[in-house]
């Protein structure tokens, strides 16, 4: 398999317009004429309400962690065990998501996903700390079924307006994490319970839930949604070097992501900072990557190549580690704002995912393949994080390491970046 340029000569057809084969039968991916239909207004909106859901369920948790392992008795080691279920959950998905979609469709295995994904954020917080682990693991297993086929079908829906889908799905899942971390804190400190305040968040799920069924019974277009990506084209992309460097972005990117969100709060606290604050810089953190994850996959589409794109948010991000490591207290909310900018390379890692392919068979395969190798090379980072930090007694080597990881995650945009497809 070669990685081709992107360009395309003057008179070739939209590559969305191309067939499928798959056991002798072609199905077409949904051509311009059909986009309205598939892609309505209350499917981007149970969209957009499937993303809300995407962070809160992990954000929620880390801006009250160190309240939780108090009231529960646990140790730090529990603590890193929870920061790093996201994860691995999510790794594992990229490897049973499509083996479900297949089975029983992209529409069906969102909204099982959904309800199941209500009832584990009530259900984490009925009793101890390995229930609160154990809920944990099917809340992200939840989110992580979403996270892996929601791209697929923005790409199918959408076909022309991938920029557009792109930056609400993103957008509303950086809105979705910031009001989690910033309401959580303050959820408990009215309620006087941290199980209130995380069981709040189960009223979301249940509103995207109730929009996903029938958003995708309504559209008879669905159906072409469910199945084309859902078989696949037969040709593997484990033999391309753009899908593992595309992989090898995800993994940094979400590496450093999770770190940040399962993390940081413990960070500020440490700094002298107090809870509800270092709550509220965490909401911070993630609230200016709003605007970004709306602006940016836009902005991104329209250029050839993204690899300044690339290199310019692991500059940012960077910067916010070093003001971390050297001057934490000095500058608490430019380090959580540069840190927050910099984390918008997650929409870009998708926008990666559907523009380096040409079809959606491929950017199934690709967003599988991402997300399930990205994901648990990633589930090491938060882990890692905590237990560098029990070893060495402070943050120094932890966040020297993440730092690191975000220049390796610079380099591998650039060949992420160029202008192709697989």
């Amino acid at each position: 398999m070669t990685d081709q340029d992107a360009s395309s000569p003057p008179h070739a057809p939209h590559p969305d317009a191309l067939r499928l084969e798959n056991d002798g039968a072609s199905e077409a991916v949904l051509p311009n004429r059909h986009t309205a239909v598939a892609g309505g207004g209350l499917l981007l909106a149970g969209v957009a309400l499937a993303a809300a859901n995407m962070r809160p369920a992990v954000t929620s948790l880390a801006s009250v962690l160190g309240e939780v392992r108090d009231s529960l008795g646990s140790s730090s080691t529990w603590a890193s065990i929870v920061t790093s279920v996201p994860t691995l959950c999510f790794g594992a998905a990229g490897i049973a998501a499509p083996l479900l979609a297949r089975r029983w469709g992209m529409s069906r295995v969102i909204g099982v996903s959904l309800a199941v994904l209500t009832a584990a954020m009530v259900l984490r917080v009925v009793d101890g700390p390995w229930t609160v682990l154990a809920g944990t693991v099917l809340v992200c297993a939840s989110i992580a079924m979403c996270n892996v086929l929601i791209p697929v079908v923005v790409k199918e829906a959408f076909p022309n307006r991938v920029g557009m889908a792109t930056g609400l799905y993103t957008t509303t899942m950086a809105a979705g994490g910031a009001v989690g971390s910033a309401l959580t804190p303050m959820l408990q400190h009215s309620t006087g319970s941290w199980q209130l305040a995380l069981a709040t968040w189960a009223v979301v799920a249940l509103a995207a839930f109730c929009v996903w069924v029938p958003a995708t019974r309504r559209h008879a277009a669905s159906r072409q949604v469910t199945g084309t990506a859902a078989q696949g084209g037969r040709r593997s992309l484990m033999r391309s070097p753009l899908a593992w460097a595309i992989t090898a972005y995800f993994a940094m990117q979400s590496l450093v992501a999770y770190v940040v969100m399962g993390w940081m709060p413990e960070v500020f606290k440490s700094a002298g900072v107090d809870a509800t604050t270092a709550g509220a810089l965490l909401g911070v953190l993630l609230l200016v990557g709003v605007p970004l994850n709306m602006i940016l996959p836009p902005l991104v589409t329209r250029t050839r190549g993204q690899s300044g794109w690339a290199v310019g948010l692991a500059v940012l991000t960077a910067s916010g580690v070093v003001g971390l490591l050297v001057a934490p207290q000095s500058a608490p909310l430019l380090w959580a704002l540069l840190l927050g900018v910099g984390l918008s390379a997650f929409p870009l890692a998708l926008v990666f995912i559907s523009l380096r392919t040409s079809n959606a068979a491929d950017t199934g395969q690709l967003s599988a393949m991402s997300q399930s190798f990205g994901y648990l090379i990633a589930s090491v980072g938060p882990f890692m994080f905590g237990v560098m930090h029990d070893v060495t007694g402070g943050w120094t080597v932890s966040l020297a390491i993440v730092l690191a990881i975000v220049l390796i995650q610079g380099c591998i945009g650039i060949v992420a970046g160029r202008p192709r497809t697989i």
